[in-house]
């Protein structure tokens, strides 16, 4: 497979030049975590993210400087944001401070609590990969293109939806079992799959999930009532500047999850090697493939091969991987150098699996 031709004829195959065990042995001591990296990363990512968007509306309408306010605040927001990752990650116990003080910071006032992204580790498991169980996967390389469209398209409803799904359905939710049981298996995930159903969760896990309901509950209330009520003004700036910001990092992000797979199995459980093969790397252009992929999301073959690593040495052990595996190791097939080339061989590998479904149809 090269990156420049139809790679989605077939999905990606491993073979005996590639070895989990061997490839963990090149990088063993690259899995501590550095908590001080953490803190700074995450602390000056959102306190750039809070000076910019606060600036936004203090420059002249659609001015050079109101634009580079708004793309700064936008993108730092996405790099704090993207920390629920890495949280998702964290051992039972582990950096427990950084986990509350992101939550109250990011995931609050986001509406984006951690507890939406427990299910990721499905989308980890030899088990689950690419199955209707992992809520993060959809074989676009092999569904017609108006299904990639669709999920681009989505980008614009996310934001208006999560504030109903906090300001109206939480509460309905603590009332009623039966509106629980359905917020909990159809609203509560970060999934790309609309009919994902997430498992019913324990009772340890939903006294913390209302919890976090309850702050994103009282944080959606505050900002439509308290300006009205002590500060007699509508909060419609603040709100078209949030949505806009919204919209603009769910976007983004949709793109780098396009990016961030082969997409290329139809479900069913495949091997280890293979879930590996079908993810990817950009380990070219930080500069900006860091912006659109931040927090060690660049590394996603990297990710999935070692999902416990720390994001900060993720790209570390890909250039040790590059130099010591073998020149015909399928992990050299990971490796691209655009996303927009991606989306480009992802676009032509959708249309030719339409062209096919309609022959076959025909």
């Amino acid at each position: 497979m090269t990156e420049t031709g139809n790679v989605y004829k077939n999905a990606p195959h491993s073979n005996a030049n590639f070895s989990p065990v061997e490839a963990k042995r090149l990088v063993q001591e690259l899995f501590s975590r550095n908590p001080a990296i953490y803190w700074a990363d995450f602390l000056a990512s959102f306190l750039i993210g809070s000076v910019c968007f606060a600036l936004v509306r203090r420059t002249p309408l659609f001015s050079v400087q109101q634009l580079a306010c708004f793309f700064a605040s936008a993108f730092a927001y996405y790099r704090a944001a993207l920390f629920i990752h890495e949280i998702a990650h964290f051992p039972r116990g582990k950096m427990r401070a950084f986990t509350l003080v992101w939550n109250l910071l990011c995931g609050t006032p986001f509406l984006l609590p951690s507890f939406v992204y427990q299910t990721h580790h499905d989308h980890h498991r030899k088990t689950t990969y690419a199955t209707d169980q992992d809520g993060e996967y959809l074989p676009f390389a092999r569904r017609p293109r108006w299904e990639i469209v669709k999920y681009l398209l989505s980008s614009f409803l996310i934001p208006p939806l999560v504030v109903f799904r906090f300001a109206v359905l939480s509460p309905l939710a603590w009332i009623s079992p039966r509106i629980r049981a359905w917020v909990h298996a159809h609203a509560s995930s970060m999934v790309i799959d609309p009919k994902y159903l997430r498992p019913h969760p324990t009772p340890g896990e939903l006294f913390w999930i209302r919890v976090q309901e309850g702050l994103c509950f009282l944080w959606v209330w505050g900002i439509f009532l308290v300006p009205p009520l002590l500060l007699h003004r509508l909060p419609i700036p603040f709100l078209i500047q949030a949505y806009a910001t919204a919209v603009f990092v769910v976007l983004v992000n949709a793109l780098r999850t396009l990016g961030a797979h082969r997409y290329a199995f139809e479900p069913a459980p495949v091997t280890f090697a293979e879930q590996v093969l079908d993810s990817l790397n950009y380990p070219t252009r930080p500069w900006l493939n860091e912006l659109w992929a931040p927090v060690g999301l660049r590394y996603h073959a990297v990710h999935h091969l070692f999902p416990s690593m720390p994001y900060h040495n993720l790209g570390r052990a890909h250039r040790r991987l590059a130099a010591h595996l073998p020149a015909d190791s399928p992990y050299h097939q990971t490796t691209r150098t655009s996303l927009m080339r991606q989306l480009g061989e992802l676009w032509r590998g959708a249309a030719s699996s339409g062209i096919a479904a309609n022959a076959f149809a025909g």
